[in-house]
């Protein structure tokens, strides 16, 4: 019998498309490599690039986002849902992960490299002895940010005070976080009263926005936002209260569900560290926590305005605070304050 080869419709063919492509992609996810898990503009786009094969970058909208996904993996297992291998927070959000969640790094000698002030941070708070569950790759103090007004700027030397100066009355930006605002006035009631009376905006994140527009002379922020603007902006003046300040952090995590067959990348994470990727992270203001011996050489190759605040020195470093999670009873007490002082 005569064999008469089946003609194959057009229909036929793209279905037979579709199921090819079907099983490439399920090939190819489960071949992928392990995911870094953050939201956009959370890592420096030079230290991104650098990322080893075969892991991969998975961008969320937002930090809120990263803990939702981190949430939803201590539920019950759902389809193609993905522990991540690492995931990039500042502490603030990190600290509403529970250490269950995570895992040690197992990296000592990464972790060496590190000035002590960073220590209590890679705890992410426990006490000394606990496993190091974050890689806290740079800080950040909250600082006083000014716009045109040379005359306060001259005045540095009153620290947080100066926020209280009539002149900033309805033109002064602060942080969404009633913490901020607390622990850069001591927690007294009477000054905290007075700030809130100058605000314009509870708003770090459009902020920068309010001042560089004119619509604030004065915001406190991150100091990291800043650095890039200083060189350009000859408006604006940053000043690091001698005081001190508390610090803000941006962590690396390692999710306790992670693959344990694929270790964390070492070698990327220490590139932070060191030339030249130090130097490009530097001019955008991400500052790695390193003795300021190991940072002076090249912080001191910015301009001196910028390199001072790159490179504060031990003694104000000595006198910045980073903010370990709170209590409930510690958060009621610090809302009550916040709201009577409306």
């Amino acid at each position: 019998m005569a064999f008469t080869p089946a003609v194959l419709s057009r229909r036929r063919l793209l279905q037979l498309g579709v199921w090819a492509g079907a099983g490439l992609l399920a090939a190819c996810r489960s071949a992928a490599g392990p995911e870094l898990l953050l939201a956009e503009a959370d890592l420096p786009a030079a230290w991104l690039k650098q990322l080893p094969a075969p892991w991969r970058t998975r961008l969320v909208a937002d930090a809120a986002a990263v803990q939702k996904a981190m949430r939803e993996l201590g539920q019950l297992p759902a389809p193609g849902l993905v522990t991540p291998g690492l995931v990039a927070l500042n502490d603030g959000w990190a600290s509403g992960l529970s250490r269950q969640q995570l895992q040690s790094f197992e990296a000592p000698r990464l972790w060496a490299r590190l000035a002590a002030f960073s220590a209590p941070v890679a705890r992410l708070f426990a006490p000394v002895g606990e496993a190091q569950l974050a890689f806290p790759w740079a800080y950040s103090p909250w600082v006083i940010a000014l716009r045109s007004r040379p005359d306060l700027a001259a005045r540095r030397q009153e620290g947080w005070q100066l926020l209280l100066d009539p002149s900033l009355r309805g033109r002064l930006v602060l942080p969404s976080s009633p913490r901020i605002s607390l622990e850069i006035m001591g927690g007294d009631f009477e000054r905290l009263e007075r700030l809130r009376a100058q605000a314009l905006a509870y708003d770090d994140r459009d902020g920068l926005n309010l001042l560089l527009s004119g619509d604030a002379e004065a915001a406190v922020l991150p100091l990291q936002r800043l650095i890039p603007l200083l060189r350009r902006d000859q408006r604006l003046a940053v000043i690091w209260p001698q005081s001190g300040a508390p610090l803000s952090w941006q962590l690396l995590l390692r999710p306790a569900g992670a693959a344990s067959s694929v270790p964390p990348p070492l070698e990327w994470l220490g590139a932070v560290l060191e030339q030249p990727l130090l130097e490009a992270l530097l001019a955008k203001g991400w500052v790695p926590p390193l003795p300021q011996a190991v940072l002076a050489p090249v912080a001191r190759r910015f301009p001196a305005s910028i390199a001072a605040l790159l490179l504060p020195g031990d003694a104000l470093l000595g006198r910045c605070w980073s903010l370990p999670p709170l209590s409930l009873p510690q958060q009621l007490a610090q809302q009550n304050l916040w709201d009577a002082a409306a």
